[in-house]
C-alpha cells in the first residue's frame, strides 16, 4: 500500500466527497444504489472505506439522498471506519451536479485538494485514489483515472425508436480513447470555480474543469474501480471481495 501522506508538503490536506443521493433505477426497485448490499455491507460503506484507506484522505463528507441525511448518518456510526479520519454527512440534491456542489459547500476550510468519488464504485484500490491524489500535489488541477478501452467504439445516429438498428457514423480511434473512473482529484479551488460557472448538464466534475478551459489529466485507473450499475455488476463485485477475503487470508 503506498502513503503519499509522508511525502506531502506541509499543511496541503485531501477531502473526499461520495455524491449518494442517486436511486440507481438500472439495479431495479428498492433501496437506492449505495444502500445495496455487497457482501453483506452496503456499497456506500465499502465506497467511504476506500476512500478513508488513504492516509492522506483526512475527511470524507457523504452527500445524502435529501430525505436520508439521518439515516445514512447512522449507517456510517454502525459500521467500523478508521478513527484517524473524520465523516460528515450532509443532505444533497436533485441532481447530481448539485449533491457534488452541497458537498464543497460543506467543506471546513483547510483542505486544498478534494476527490469526488461515486458511492457505485466500492471497490477502487487504495493505490488509485494515492495516485490522483500525488497528481494533484504534483501541480495538475484536475485528475482522472482511467482505463484504455478493450472494445471498438463506434459513433453512431442514434435511432428515433430505442431498439432499432442505428447507422453507423464513424469508427473512432481507440488508442486515443479512456474509460474514465473515479475518485476524480481536484485543486479545490478550481472546482469550486467550476461549480459556480459551469451550468451545462455534465457526466462528471472533471468535465465542468474541461469548459474552464483547463487542463485535465489521466492517471492509470484499475479495472477493480468498476462502477456497479445493474445487476450483473453486483455477481462481479462479490467474486472480487471474495478474492481479496482469499488473498487477504480470513
Amino acid at each position: 500500500m503506498s502513503d503519499v501522506s509522508r511525502s506531502s508538503p506541509a499543511g496541503i490536506r485531501t477531502a473526499a466527497v461520495i455524491p449518494a443521493a442517486g436511486r440507481g433505477v438500472r439495479l431495479g426497485p428498492g433501496a437506492p444504489k449505495a444502500l445495496r448490499a455487497l457482501n453483506g455491507t452496503p456499497m456506500l460503506i465499502h465506497a467511504v472505506r476506500a476512500m478513508a484507506a488513504s492516509r492522506a484522505v483526512s475527511l470524507v463528507v457523504v452527500v445524502a439522498p435529501p430525505d436520508g441525511a439521518a439515516e445514512v448518518k447512522s449507517l456510517l456510526d454502525a459500521h467500523a471506519l478508521p478513527e484517524r479520519t473524520d465523516f460528515l454527512v450532509v443532505p444533497g440534491g436533485d441532481s447530481r451536479q448539485e449533491s457534488v456542489k452541497l458537498g464543497l459547500d460543506a467543506l471546513p476550510p483547510g483542505y486544498d485538494i478534494v476527490l469526488v468519488h461515486d458511492a457505485a464504485r466500492p471497490l477502487v484500490p487504495v493505490d488509485t485514489v494515492d495516485a490522483v491524489i500525488e497528481a494533484v500535489r504534483g501541480g495538475a488541477v484536475a485528475v482522472v483515472p482511467a482505463l484504455p478501452l478493450a472494445d471498438t467504439v463506434k459513433q453512431v445516429e442514434p435511432a428515433a425508436t430505442p431498439g432499432e438498428p442505428e447507422p453507423v457514423v464513424a469508427t473512432l480511434e481507440r488508442a486515443l480513447l479512456r474509460a474514465v473512473q473515479t475518485p476524480q482529484g481536484f485543486d479545490r479551488a478550481t472546482l469550486i470555480r467550476a461549480h459556480e460557472t459551469v451550468t451545462d448538464n455534465v457526466t462528471d466534475d472533471a468535465s465542468m474543469v474541461e469548459h474552464l478551459g483547463l487542463t485535465v489529466v489521466v492517471v492509470p485507473g484499475h479495472e477493480e474501480a468498476f462502477k456497479v450499475t445493474r445487476p450483473l455488476d453486483l455477481v462481479l463485485a462479490e467474486a472480487v471481495l471474495a478474492r481479496r477475503r482469499l488473498n487477504d487470508g480470513f
